[in-house]
Formats: C-alpha cells, sequence, structure tokens
C-alpha cells in the first residue's frame, strides 16, 4: 500500500513528532509499504496514497480535512500528548480531526482514559520502540542525571536544576540537562541557574547519539513534564536499563506502570531532590527501580512496534473494502 505520513515537525527537527513519523516510514517500508513522509499533502500525490498517518490532531488538522474531503479515503491520526491532555478538551481543530479518523493511536495505554466513550472503541495503543544503546559504568565521583528534551512550557524543564537547591551543599548529585530552549526566556533561566548552581549543567541541544551516551552512563533519568503523549525518552531509558524520576502525570504512568516507585507530584521539587537523594544513597532502591524498567522492555522493542502498525494497516484496509 501507499501510505502517506503528515507531520507538523519539518525535515532536520529533533521534536518527537518527526522522530516519530520517520520511525514509522522505516517500519512500514520494511513491511512492503510505500511510504511518504511530508508536511504539507500539497507535497505529494493524495490521489496516488491509499492512506494517511496524521500526526497531532490540531496542527494537522487542515490536511486531515483535506484527506477526507474524500470520505472513502481511510485515515489513521496519532495523538500527542498536547492533544490529548489540552487540544481534544477545547480546541474545534482537534475535535474535527478526532471525528475523521477512522483510527487513533495513543503511544500509552493511560491515554485511553482522555477520548470520549464515542471515539474511544475506534483508538489502539502503539508503544514506541527504540534502538537501544549498552548501559554504560556510571562515574564513581558523582551521582549523575540526565535530562533530555527541549526546554519549554510543557515539559518543566528546569524542575530537576531547582531540586538541586534543595540539598546540602557536600551532596555529590548532579544534573546534566540537553535540549534546545524553545524561548530566550528558558535559555536565561537555565544560564543563570548554572551561574548559581555549580552542580548543573545545560549544553543546549546536542546531537542524538550523545544524549544516549550521557543517558546510557547515568545512574537516573529525570523526566518532569507536564503533559506527555508517551515520551520516546522514556521508552530510551526504558530499552537503556536507567531508572527514571519522573513527574506523577497520565503519560508516564501510561509507560512505567501504576506501581513504578520513582514518581513525585508534579512541580514538587523538594519531593524530586528526595528522590534524587535516594538514588545517591541507597543503592537498593536504585537497584529496584533498575529491575522496574527492564521489566516493562518488552513495551518498547521493534518487532512489537512494528506487528502493531501492521496489524493497524490491515485493520483499517479491511474494514474500507
Amino acid at each position: 500500500m501507499r501510505i502517506l505520513i503528515v507531520t507538523p515537525a519539518r525535515p532536520g527537527s529533533r521534536h518527537g513528532n518527526r522522530n516519530t513519523a520517520m520511525r514509522w516510514a522505516r517500519l512500514l517500508r520494511k513491511s512492503g509499504h510505500q511510504v511518504s513522509v511530508v508536511v504539507d499533502p500539497a507535497e505529494a500525490d493524495i490521489a496516488s496514497h491509499g492512506l494517511m498517518i496524521a500526526l497531532h490532531a490540531r496542527r494537522s488538522a487542515a490536511a486531515i480535512a483535506q484527506w477526507k474531503f474524500d470520505p472513502g479515503r481511510p485515515l489513521v491520526l496519532c495523538l500527542t500528548g498536547t492533544d490529548l491532555y489540552r487540544d481534544i478538551r477545547t480546541d474545534g481543530d482537534a475535535l474535527a480531526s478526532l471525528r475523521l479518523a477512522d483510527r487513533l493511536v495513543v503511544l500509552q495505554a493511560e491515554g485511553l482514559k482522555e477520548l470520549a466513550p464515542e471515539v474511544r472503541a475506534k483508538a489502539r495503543v502503539i508503544h514506541q520502540s527504540v534502538r537501544a544503546v549498552k548501559r554504560q559504568e556510571p562515574p564513581r565521583a558523582s551521582v549523575l542525571f540526565t535530562v533530555i528534551g527541549h526546554l519549554r512550557d510543557e515539559k518543566d524543564p528546569l524542575r530537576a536544576a531547582l531540586a538541586l537547591r534543595q540539598l546540602g551543599a557536600d551532596s555529590r548529585l548532579r544534573v546534566v540537562q540537553m535540549g534546545q530552549a524553545m524561548s530566550e526566556e528558558f535559555a536565561v533561566r537555565a544560564r543563570s541557574l548554572m551561574a548559581i548552581e555549580p552542580r548543573y549543567r545545560w549544553l543546549g541541544e546536542v546531537a542524538h547519539a550523545d544524549a544516549m551516551r550521557w543517558l546510557a552512563r547515568s545512574h537516573a533519568m529525570v523526566i518532569s513534564s507536564r503533559m506527555e503523549g508517551g515520551a520516546h525518552v522514556v521508552s530510551e531509558a526504558i530499552a537503556c536499563g536507567v531508572p527514571v524520576l519522573a513527574s506523577r502525570i497520565p503519560g508516564n504512568v501510561g509507560l512505567l506502570g501504576s506501581g513504578y516507585r520513582g514518581y513525585y507530584p508534579l512541580e514538587d521539587e523538594r519531593a524530586l531532590a528526595e528522590l534524587m537523594h535516594r538514588v545517591g544513597t541507597d543503592k537498593r532502591f536504585e537497584l529496584a527501580l533498575t529491575g522496574d524498567v527492564i521489566k516493562r522492555r518488552h513495551l518498547v522493542g521493534e518487532d512489537t512496534e512494528r506487528d502493531a502498525l501492521d496489524a493497524l494497516v490491515r485493520e483499517v484496509a479491511t474494514a474500507r473494502r
């Protein structure tokens, strides 16, 4: 089948939507499909494609409406974190996209709970797969925590750096943060925190391979987001066997499990600091978190994601016959 994937993230972007689109294109091509990835459907010959997969209900709404001008053309819509936890509650374009889609995809099971009953039945869960890097020996002179992701409000990105301020000056904990500042305000705040907190470093945007090397040698990773559809970096930590300290939000719980012991209340740097301190001083706790994430590895295998995509394409194609 000829499949058109539409994403609002442009070529060269390191945003999650672009990464998902390119990974799905690669997996679908392995299954024998012809796949084009575009930002604007005008870049492709729509009539020659049998299926559209759109990422982002609101930002891809125009492309979705254009595609469904012919209601016989099947559409799969992958819902992002801002879709699930903000836009589909109030935005008319996002709600229209939900109605037009023949199938919906969420990236972790908790996302199903955000959907109204009339659309939940057409939703499927597809976990994002990861090509794992090998876990490396963490540093011995310090306890290293990584934060990986763009600095924008939805990520509450500076919470780990603020947590360091809750720890004594003699603490061996340090935080290394990677990701592009999506506003000058965040850049200024990150630099200011570095100036007053020597245990914090912001590296800015780095190559993915470099970020994975930092992750692989971390004692733990922190994800402090306010909303997530299913953060790929959490899947990367799971695949690598690196413990995750996570804000207790549905997108994180959907990946790490409801019984995971590494959560803290959203925006609570004191509670996060206590978790970080415990990782640095209680080896049994660190090993328990490591075991918990390793138990989730079956969710993030490439074959698992590819099989789920294949099943979805077959389901849509069969339903349209």
